[in-house]
């Protein structure tokens, strides 16, 4: 078996003074560059500056007068803007968006993080002091009154609700149809979907493969919610479900999995939550089932900037999801798996983030 190994870690060039006062002056006003960017977007500004770029760029008039906002309100936002690299200014005082801003504005990546850290995290993340103190998500409290987030998912405003499942979606949609053919490889006719989330996986293995069954097992909320979808697409008789909450004390699944799946789920709990819920699975496995465990892994990254993205996500759980829970290394993991009585058969890599650890009972 061939183990992917961590990339070793660059040392990083050392800083002049200077540089080090103009970093620092930027991440303490770094929620106000944040909210004039949101702004900036949500008021269609972006959207209007690169509609222009063939004009050679427009004036702060212009912008206020197309999009009937005061030349004020416009001005503000693009001096914060200009002097944070997300606009440029030429010598007439025409804006236009520089790399950064059309990044901000247009890719993807970009887009699900924005209205994540914005419609989901913000007014949380006030509150991370007090979260890394009490061990609890401090933070969710701006949100509703559950324990942990996942109690309240198929209850937040549509929203907030929209760009959490956006987020989530955006890390996990890409590689399901590369692993799905790893799955399908193995011709599973039951298969357990840990944390079902919406059933996106379940009507995927349905629609590809008319010998498959599932049990999506989750909590009642978004069970109900991944059900639902499952009967709109006529799968109603191929899939059941079954509650479950995996911070009871002693939290079991039946047996009788050809394969149990995990996408992106282990890192929702804390390292003894994970090895509890491994070994429920391995109580419930057999010597010929997998277990398949699918997530990003800090040190799997190809690119510094997804390391930053998935550092940042953990502070999303320990503010705002469960207070106890983060992005782990694969180093980690396969500890945990280890100590819950299991072994790694294959390790593959899917997709630019995730890692796909196929595991047995030993």
């Amino acid at each position: 078996m061939d183990i992917q190994q961590p990339k070793k870690v660059k040392k990083k060039k050392s800083m002049r003074a200077i540089e080090a006062l103009e970093a620092a002056q930027k991440i303490a006003f770094a929620p106000f560059v944040f909210q004039a960017t949101v702004s900036c977007r949500k008021l269609g500004i972006f959207d209007y500056i690169f509609d222009k770029r063939d004009a050679g760029g427009v004036t702060i008039k212009e912008i206020s007068e197309a999009l009937s906002l005061s030349e004020y309100g416009v001005g503000v936002l693009l001096e914060i803007a200009e002097s944070s690299d997300i606009v440029e200014k030429d010598e007439e005082n025409r804006y236009a968006l520089s790399k950064v801003g059309y990044f901000l504005n247009y890719n993807t990546t970009a887009d699900a993080n924005i209205n994540f850290t914005q419609d989901v995290c913000y007014q949380g993340l006030f509150h991370m002091t007090e979260a890394i103190q009490t061990g609890k998500p401090s933070g969710l409290k701006e949100l509703g009154d559950w324990s942990t987030i996942y109690e309240g998912l198929s209850q937040l405003p549509a929203e907030v609700q929209k760009a959490w499942f956006d987020f989530d979606h955006h890390y996990s949609d890409d590689i399901f149809d590369e692993a799905l053919e790893l799955v399908l490889k193995t011709k599973p006719k039951m298969i357990f979907d840990i944390g079902g989330n919406t059933g996106k996986f379940a009507i995927h293995c349905c629609t590809n493969d008319e010998n498959i069954s599932l049990r999506i097992v989750d909590l009642p909320g978004q069970l109900n919610k991944a059900l639902a979808n499952v009967k709109s697409m006529g799968f109603e008789d191929r899939v059941i479900g079954q509650e479950t909450d995996w911070l009871s004390e002693n939290p079991k699944i039946p047996t009788g999995a050809d394969l149990i799946w995990m996408c992106q789920f282990l890192d929702c709990f804390s390292e003894d939550e994970i090895v509890k819920i491994l070994s429920a699975c391995v109580d419930s496995m057999d010597e010929t089932t997998e277990l398949r465990i699918t997530e990003t892994y800090t040190d799997r990254q190809k690119f510094d900037n997804a390391k930053f993205i998935l550092e940042a996500t953990s502070l999303y759980f320990t503010v705002l999801a469960n207070g106890n829970s983060k992005m782990y290394s694969s180093e980690v993991m396969m500890r945990l798996i280890e100590k819950a009585g299991l072994y790694v058969t294959e390790d593959i890599s899917l997709g630019e983030y995730h890692t796909m650890l196929v595991c047995k009972k030993k």
